[in-house]
């Protein structure tokens, strides 16, 4: 990895912890463990990490409630961990916003292969050739390649069209989109939004007038189409 990535493990039992952590740092990740659910939310609002590890059962809190939580403002991948085996619970995991599941008992080296699968996926690094797929998120670079060609996008449009692109799909609203691209008071506003919106738009056009990009939801937002 070209650069250190930070995974949290949110898991109370403290030896399925342990040994996570132990994978994890030896495949390369820095770890920051939470027994509990108190803290993980405003944890990850003041440093992003780079994937989640989530139990769904914890003493203070719930897998359910967090992920919601952290789906309110982050893309951030999450792995749930879930000792229970009613499919209606797995669904449910997904439902609010995980990415994957594992059930216990599980291997902690299918457990750390499969978050190395979930980031290499939302920072776009399947592959570094642009011109083989419809396109491609470069977190290292912050650049985003359409259809073959890196597109010109100021700081603001990357983050807001990187977000969408992790999430195909996903209805984001005004306000989550402005949370993405670090707003401030002079970037506030729906019409700011906008605007990047139609700047976007206009460059991945240039490329490629027919593919489709970003859709309008009305009364609600905008979202990424993928095909």
């Amino acid at each position: 990895m070209s650069e250190v990535r930070t995974v949290f493990v949110v898991e109370d039992d403290r030896k399925i912890a342990g040994v996570l952590v132990d994978y994890l740092r030896s495949a390369g990740y820095q770890t920051r463990l939470f027994p509990d659910g108190r803290a993980v939310v405003a944890a990850a609002r003041q440093d992003p990490p780079s994937a989640v590890v989530l139990d769904l059962t914890l003493p203070v809190g719930d897998g359910m409630t967090i992920c919601t939580a952290l789906r309110e403002f982050s893309t951030v991948p999450i792995l749930m961990l879930t000792a229970r085996v009613e499919l209606k619970d797995r669904v449910g995991g997904l439902a609010v916003g995980a990415d994957d599941y594992v059930s216990k008992p599980f291997s902690a080296a299918e457990v750390v292969a499969r978050i190395g699968a979930l980031i290499r996926r939302a920072e776009g690094r399947l592959t570094r050739d642009p011109a083989s797929v419809p396109f491609m998120v470069d977190t290292d670079r912050q650049r985003i390649a359409w259809h073959g060609k890196w597109l010109d996008l100021s700081t603001f449009e990357y983050r807001i069209l990187a977000a969408m692109m992790k999430q195909p799909g996903r209805v984001f609203t005004r306000d989550q989109l402005l949370d993405e691209a670090g707003g401030t008071a002079q970037e506030s506003g729906d019409r700011a939004i906008d605007t990047h919106i139609k700047n976007i738009r206009r460059k991945t056009a240039a490329v490629d007038p027919d593919a489709p990009c970003i859709a309008a939801v009305y009364g609600s937002g905008y979202r990424f189409e993928e095909s």
